[in-house]
């Protein structure tokens, strides 16, 4: 499948960095970091999100607007959630910084954004605490002489609420942020197809990733932490059963491929 390509190869690069030689001396070195934007789905048509600058924290140092912050990309850059699944992401920056903790990333949002549901764009408004810059504990560990792979996992769908019935929505960003070598992924193919189904990984109570499948079946969730996991699927129509696997082990950095998924038809015979 080739959704698995791209995103297997980040992670293998961030892996060979952080397993570089360490023999010489690279405390001194600057350690370089990679911010990477990915999405779990939405029943949206779009959704578009305009990011102006990223910035970064460094722990220790004085939080004040040119005080330990330190810029990771100033290129604003407008982008469609909805495009941002099963494994595809936006590099967001890529910068060097010294060696340190840095405590928090920062997007600076601008005006543009906007939610689009049957072909009827909608102006999305931030709140007022956000226009600064909306702010993530990361916690992300920069070693000098190596590459730390930051994943920002933007939650559209539960990031935009409805105004009562104002017919405005606002953006609420309910993002989740991960070292990318330190997670794993689940991959696999559903028939039929033509299903479109939705797939999520929970833990427990918790549903963690998700994304639907492509139009080939295919489907990748990226971003998970060890552990197990229930894969749901839940088809895009009713002539299908919703199936559920458990058991599934995800072991960081790997891609756990599971077996086919085959949806049965609501009059019990498979397809």
């Amino acid at each position: 499948m080739r959704i698995f390509t791209t995103i297997s190869t980040i992670i293998a690069a961030a892996v060979l960095f952080a397993a570089c030689d360490l023999s010489s001396d690279t405390s001194n070195q600057p350690g370089n970091l990679q911010v990477l934007l990915t999405d779990a789905p939405a029943q949206y048509e779009e959704v578009w999100v305009d990011i102006q600058e990223v910035r970064v924290h460094r722990q220790g140092d004085a939080d004040e607007e040119d005080n330990g912050w330190r810029t990771v990309n100033d290129q604003p850059v407008r982008i469609n959630l909805l495009e941002l699944t099963n494994g595809n992401y936006e590099i967001l920056g890529e910068t060097e910084l010294e060696p340190g903790v840095y405590s928090q990333i920062r997007l600076i949002l601008g005006d543009q954004n906007e939610l689009v549901i049957n072909g009827e764009t909608h102006h999305l408004t931030t709140p007022s605490a956000q226009q600064s810059g909306l702010k993530l504990n990361v916690n992300a560990e920069i070693e000098g002489g190596q590459n730390y792979t930051l994943l920002l996992d933007f939650d559209a769908s539960r990031s935009i609420v409805k105004a009562g019935n104002s017919g405005k929505y606002i953006l609420k960003p309910v993002i989740k942020a991960v070292n990318l070598a330190q997670t794993g992924a689940i991959g696999g193919t559903i028939e039929p197809a033509e299903a479109l189904p939705w797939v999520y990984a929970i833990a427990g109570e918790d549903t963690l990733a998700g994304t639907r499948a492509t139009e080939e079946g295919d489907f990748l969730m990226i971003g998970l932490q060890s552990g197990t996991y229930q894969v749901s699927v839940v088809p895009d129509t009713t002539e299908y059963n919703i199936e559920v696997i458990s058991g599934i082990e995800v072991m960081a950095p790997d891609t756990t491929v599971i077996d086919t998924v085959s949806l049965t038809a609501v009059n019990g015979s498979g397809e």
